[in-house]
């Protein structure tokens, strides 16, 4: 997963600098995050990551703490817009818009010219440009934001609500609402009107103990998980299935220490090491992978012979875990010195079976194909790839 800074032009005046979020490999599909949250923000890293996890390829646009900084005015919707369709002449293909604050207004207004955009979220939106709990004295459009006077653009006032509102109704994309209580820059009576106004499907999310910027790490890592699990839904590989897998990619994530993307075909995961390892636990450890294979052909293997003999097995379990234990402690091992592996292998099959095809069973677990691979000799040729360019 690699970040770049891209710069759009969204008006004959204006430039906006956008942060690209690439995963590794070609993205299946884009997410366009207009948000009101600070370069440091753990839930503009958190949804980033998630998705990038994924496949997707994730532009976040900064419309309104960036330029308040510069004291300029936010973006407005038409500005969105053009960086919208700019992104996806760069990136074709299917579009999330994710809106947070009032760039969850500017997603409501855009999202029905977007033909691409297959579904929206808003975060801590507001019910339209009058739906701020704080109001600045600075300026008639001006807003308070975590500290920061956010100075509406001057077309403000056409996403005032009931105007907005419209745009709601004739949204015609599935909409996600997530909001917290006790949001106290737009307060949660805005998801309300929002709710209300859209059409299905839809769904409302609270954010608990939230606050307006989601600041706390676990509530920023579970908005995440939230959008990038419902969002799965419209978002979806358009590959055909292979025959059958033999490769296997894996990257850095670049997020974390010891965090992996995994490729498998057109299959996506993470690896990554317990928090006890230096890791931030966001997958499976190495080892952990390697039991799953052989839990996996374990029980796929015992199905496949289960049917072919008509068995009356009803289901599998297998529970595998890993050692490493001194050589010697082994009977059956012919290294007598230093330490060995120890893969120990728990099946449990329901069934009316009898003692005679459950003992056939246990005999063709031992010969599921990862089992012998782990007992044959192996051989790894490692070499490095050229360099790139």
């Amino acid at each position: 997963m690699s970040q770049q800074v891209l710069t759009l032009s969204v008006s004959p005046t204006r430039t906006v600098d956008g942060i690209l979020e690439l995963p590794p490999g070609e993205p299946f599909a884009g997410v366009l995050f207009a948000h009101c949250l600070p370069p440091d923000s753990v839930a503009l890293a958190a949804i980033a990551a998630r998705f990038a996890d994924r496949g997707c390829v994730v532009l976040a646009i900064d419309c309104g703490i960036g330029a308040a900084t510069q004291m300029q005015p936010a973006l407005a919707a038409d500005e969105l817009l053009a960086a919208a369709r700019a992104f996806g002449e760069r990136h074709p293909g299917p579009l999330l818009l994710i809106g947070h604050s009032w760039g969850g207004v500017l997603a409501l207004a855009c999202a029905a010219d977007l033909p691409q955009a297959l579904a929206v979220v808003t975060i801590g939106t507001p019910a339209g440009s009058a739906g701020f709990s704080k109001r600045a004295s600075s300026a008639p459009n001006a807003v308070s934001i975590a500290g920061q006077t956010l100075t509406l653009p001057d077309s403000a006032s056409a996403l005032a609500w009931p105007a907005l509102q419209e745009s709601v109704e004739q949204l015609r994309r599935p909409l996600l609402i997530l909001h917290a209580p006790l949001d106290n820059v737009a307060d949660v009576a805005n998801a309300a009107q929002i709710f209300t106004a859209a059409k299905h499907p839809k769904s409302f999310v609270s954010l608990d103990s939230s606050d307006h910027l989601l600041a706390r790490v676990a509530e920023a890592q579970h908005a995440a998980d939230v959008i990038c699990g419902w969002a799965g839904r419209y978002l979806r590989r358009e590959e055909a299935p292979a025959e059958h897998h033999t490769s296997v990619t894996v990257a850095e994530a670049g997020a974390g220490k010891y965090r992996q993307h995994v490729k498998a075909g057109r299959h996506r995961g993470l690896a990554d090491e317990p928090v006890s390892a230096g890791g931030d636990d966001a997958g499976p450890s190495p080892y952990e992978l390697l039991l799953s294979a052989l839990g996996a052909c374990t029980a796929m293997t015992l199905r496949m012979y289960a049917d072919l003999k008509k068995l009356p097995l009803k289901h599998i379990s297998v529970e595998l875990r890993h050692e490493k234990i001194h050589a010697e402690a082994c009977q059956h091992c012919e290294t007598k010195e230093g330490k060995i592996d120890r893969i120990e292998r728990v099946v449990t099959l329901e069934g009316d079976l009898s003692d005679e095809q459950r003992n056939r069973l246990l005999e063709i677990a031992n010969k599921c194909p990862v089992h012998r691979t782990l007992h044959s000799e192996v051989w790894v040729p490692t070499s490095l790839a050229p360099p790139a360019g």
